[in-house]
């Protein structure tokens, strides 16, 4: 393990002290837990993007491209006229 030094304002050093006592651990193994959950989710986010990407734009579209329909269409009422 490697030792380091952060610096915290103080509002936000005393909230993190609460906290860590309250999930009953050391103030500097809240802040290790906090940064591995935070370093976990950034590589599962860049993993789904990754594959996201890999399939290409409109890969899961099927059928014929259709024209979008025009406003009067989308909002006409004359079925209950």
């Amino acid at each position: 393990m490697k030792n380091i030094t952060i610096t915290l304002d103080d509002e936000t050093a005393a909230e993190a002290r609460v906290e860590a006592a309250r999930k009953n651990l050391s103030l500097s193994r809240f802040v290790s837990d906090v940064v591995q959950k935070e370093m976990r989710e950034a590589g599962k986010y860049g993993e789904a993007m990754r594959r996201y990407l890999s399939r290409g734009p409109f890969k899961e579209l099927e059928g014929h491209a259709q024209r979008y329909q025009t406003r009067e269409e989308l909002h006409d009422r004359s079925d209950i006229r």
